[in-house]
């Protein structure tokens, strides 16, 4: 302590940084970064592996998703109206009661000035361009078989370095990040997103033996091409795990096993999202709202404890508030004759969470505005047109109104393998034999594991304020209960929509009952992008956190097997750090 009160923050972080890997994984990105970094890499959790397609096929592009089923059954899609009525009245959009234009009708009958539009020169409208999936390898001349162009003068043959060797263009086997999200759809790759909605993306076409396979790739290959930590010196660095409150015990297992096992580092530590969210912004209690970009999790912590029973998930973020963006342009007839489709079309997705992030915001009246467009049809030449979009704060919305937000159907996996909500804070691990997938995909090792009922309380039709209402009044005493209304802290990438906090603060204190006595009902402001939040607070976690008690040695893992340690047991330890974290402003 006595150090902790003379030594310069930036020294502690860089003293104690320099060794420690902070990973915050997502559904569609993961944060990765030493602890003495300022913020993370922020990657798309995907990778794209080369396929052989089948003799007489084209090469094709394909994603592992396509079963997804995104069309709208007709109650959702009565469902939907009804609630973009009530957001649109509640948002004085103009021409509510107008009927819808017919298909051969390319526009309303009544649109807003374009005159009276905001200018969005400060936006970014540049387009994104098709990665390259070639990369020039050396082969030996002498390993070329000349008598392919030796009776064929008029072919030039490849072209040769100085020293004999050949150069040739040779596909890459995987890509990662953005640029598997932008290959060609002429181009035989497979993409594949080993998490969705808060989970294992684990399915009848993606097994779990092939979920651990991708994790382990990406994570892997973040290490050594992003912060260039050579495998064979990962033991001398130690991994913090920041995990949302969705993954359930299992899945946290093994996690720490492709940490521990497969990446080599020395030791390891699971900490809690929503728990890093409020020691990231300086708070030790706080309602952290973190809107991902596929689920929301709503957790209230307690002098930096996360109470439990406050968890609540919902289906929904980021990429739904993207989706509901295309279909009211399509619905105001706005969107420019585009065969746009963000599910087996990625690089459209990035597109829309694009215009999203610059243009959808919560205001009242017509919020209108003019961006440019783009067409990926084609992978050679990418059209453009200058559109103007409509109703761009129906949208984000969709946060208090669920229901505009139609999520997608995902097919049921091969068992009932996400039945384990055993807490993944208590002491139950005892690990067999084999700790990995057999060849049967991956389920045989958990056909004996007990299942415990559901510790994570969701919500399909519940909206932001209804459920951090209800998280909040779960606590049961009044004075937290004030306590938290006036700390709400939004964290996630949505988190950033301009308007949501004033609109969380009124409408959560006009519903709360009379007889709760909150008079207040406060949205802090993060210290930093509150995507990042949550992976500041696992640095700040980690750099602080002396004794180490919860850490766990990659012996120890392997040899033994070792539980994952509960931060409800360090809570004197956890306040503590929250207090040195109020003194340095950190």
């Amino acid at each position: 302590m006595d150090y902790l009160k003379t030594v310069v923050p930036s020294q502690l972080m860089a003293e104690r940084g320099a060794n420690l890997v902070v990973i915050n994984p997502g559904s569609a990105n993961v944060r990765m970064g030493f602890a003495s970094q300022d913020v993370p890499f922020n990657i798309p959790h995907c990778i794209a592996r080369r396929i052989n397609p089948q003799e007489g096929e084209e090469p094709k592009f394909s994603v592992r998703d396509q079963m997804l089923n995104c069309h709208a059954t007709s109650s959702q899609n009565a469902e939907r109206e009804s609630a973009y009525d009530i957001i649109a009245a509640l948002m004085k959009i103009p021409f509510l009661d107008e009927e819808m234009p017919s298909p051969n009708q390319p526009l309303p009958p009544k649109m807003g000035r374009v005159d009276g539009f905001s200018s969005q020169q400060s936006r970014d409208d540049s387009k994104f361009t098709w990665t390259n999936v070639t990369e020039r390898s050396i082969k030996s001349s002498t390993s070329i078989d000349r008598s392919v162009y030796k009776d064929a003068e008029e072919d030039t043959p490849p072209s040769t370095s100085g020293d004999g060797n050949v150069e040739e263009n040779k596909y890459k086997e995987m890509v990662f990040g953005e640029d598997a999200l932008k290959i060609p759809p002429s181009e035989s790759y497979c993409l594949s997103r080993p998490i969705r909605r808060g989970h294992f993306n684990v399915s009848h076409n993606y097994s779990l033996h092939q979920v651990l396979e991708d994790l382990r790739t990406i994570w892997n290959w973040i290490l050594t091409e992003k912060l260039h930590i050579n495998p064979r010196d990962r033991g001398l660095y130690s991994a913090i795990l920041v995990l949302g409150e969705t993954f359930d015990n299992r899945e946290i297992k093994e996690m720490m096993s492709i940490v521990l096992h497969d990446l080599g580092f020395s030791t390891a530590v699971v900490h809690q999202e929503a728990l890093a969210a409020a020691f990231g912004n300086g708070l030790s209690t706080a309602c952290v709202v973190n809107i991902g970009a596929q689920v929301t999790q709503v957790v209230c912590v307690e002098d930096g404890v996360a109470l439990p029973h406050t968890a609540l998930a919902l289906p929904y973020g980021g990429d739904d508030i993207s989706r509901c963006l295309l279909w009211v342009q399509r619905r105001h007839r706005t969107w420019p004759n585009f065969q746009t489709d963000p599910v087996s079309k990625p690089i459209d997705m990035l597109m829309l969470n694009k215009i999203k992030e610059s243009y959808s915001q919560i205001r009242s009246g017509t919020f209108d505005a003019v961006a440019l467009v783009h067409s990926y049809d084609n992978e050679k030449s990418a059209g453009h047109q200058k559109t103007r979009l409509s109703a761009l704060n129906v949208p984000p919305m969709g946060l208090l109104y669920p229901r505009v937000l139609v999520p997608e159907e995902y097919p049921p996996p091969p068992r009932s393998w996400f039945q384990d909500y055993d807490d993944m804070l208590e002491d139950t691990y005892q690990p067999s034999d084999s700790l990995y997938p057999s060849g049967n995909g991956g389920y045989g090792m958990w056909d004996s594991y007990p299942t415990f009922p559901t510790r994570l309380k969701k919500f399909d039709n519940i909206g932001l304020m209804d459920a951090i209402i209800s998280s909040v009044l779960s606590t049961g005493r009044v004075d937290l209960q004030r306590k938290l209304f006036c700390s709400i802290q939004l964290v996630g990438g949505a988190a950033s929509t301009a308007g949501l906090a004033p609109v969380l603060e009124q409408r959560i204190l006009n519903k709360i009952s009379a007889n709760q006595s909150v008079e207040r009902v406060e949205v802090l402001q993060s210290r930093t992008y509150p995507l990042f939040v949550p992976w500041k607070g696992g640095v700040i976690l980690g750099v602080l956190d002396t004794g180490r008690d919860a850490w766990i040695h990659r012996e120890d893992w392997i040899k033994n097997g070792v539980h994952i340690g509960s931060g409800r047991k360090y809570k004197d330890s956890y306040f503590l750090q929250a207090q040195v974290m109020c003194y340095y402003n950190i």
